[in-house]
């Protein structure tokens, strides 16, 4: 069973659900306070488009995920357009038996936030530059790769706050077959700084490292061949000797399929 709730505090707006597949219509503009609910009764792989603002993406889906509606700042990484006007269409359907095996970007979430539990990959760091949503890990994984500027949407991304121990890990929520790692790196210059290096950890206890370069766009591919990997964390993010102090991820891709 899928169930999509729009709530307000404890006061439930709207509610609706489907087996395996869902689509819900909210026809009222979202105010302070709303939160959009999607819950799962059975885990496993979910088509995902709660808002046609944001892209849809192929997610692991268990439990109740809860989205408070971004408003003022929370709302700067998010496009123009979403959580916008009076009708909202939300759209969840159950991954038909052929998509499992699809070759795709793994790290793909455009709903992830601090408090998602429910629906994977989630990210999470040790530092976010000052806090601002615009510096987010989440943005890391939103499917948006513009980097040339920095702050609101499109140019939202991984800040460090100049800390050099900074760490961000993708959390996957079940086993996944990685072939590779790409990285965007921001590329605000010369405003930005941009790394040498980085080092991938697996969840298996192995390490690939990454040579980056300056470079407005994708990095080249690290491979990384790992089977029944649950988690990546990036880590020893090496600076380039550059007057900047401020290098920032804009992306990270981990390409690959679910594992068997």
């Amino acid at each position: 069973m899928i169930t999509i709730r729009i709530k307000n505090g404890e006061d439930i707006l709207f509610e609706k659900q489907g087996n395996e597949e869902l689509y819900s219509i909210y026809s009222e503009e979202y105010k302070a306070g709303d939160t959009i609910e999607a819950e799962f009764s059975e885990e496993g792989l979910y088509w995902v488009n709660l808002d046609t603002g944001l892209m849809p993406a192929l997610l692991w889906c268990r439990g109740l995920y809860t989205l408070p509606v971004p408003f003022d700042d929370a709302k700067l990484p998010y496009p123009p357009q979403s959580f916008t006007g009076n009708l909202h269409l939300l759209q969840i359907r159950k991954a038909k038996d052929g998509e499992r095996g699809n070759y795709r970007n793994l790290a793909l979430n455009p709903y992830d936030w601090h408090g998602n539990n429910a629906l994977y990959p989630h990210t999470y760091a040790n530092v976010e530059t000052r806090g601002e949503s615009v510096f987010a890990s989440r943005n890391a994984v939103d499917g948006y790769i513009a980097s040339d500027n920095h702050g609101k949407f499109p140019w939202s991304s991984w800040g460090i706050n100049r800390n050099p121990d900074a760490e961000m890990t993708v959390d996957f929520g079940r086993p996944v077959d990685i072939e590779s790692i790409i990285f965007y790196d921001r590329a605000d210059f010369p405003h930005d700084a941009w790394w040498t290096e980085a080092t991938v950890s697996f969840s298996d206890g192995s390490e690939e490292k990454a040579s980056l370069e300056k470079l407005d766009g994708a990095q080249k591919p690290v491979k990384a061949d790992r089977k029944g990997i649950t988690s990546i964390t990036v880590s020893h993010l090496i600076k380039a000797d550059d007057p900047s102090p401020f290098p920032a991820l804009v992306q990270i891709e981990a390409w690959g399929k679910e594992s068997e």
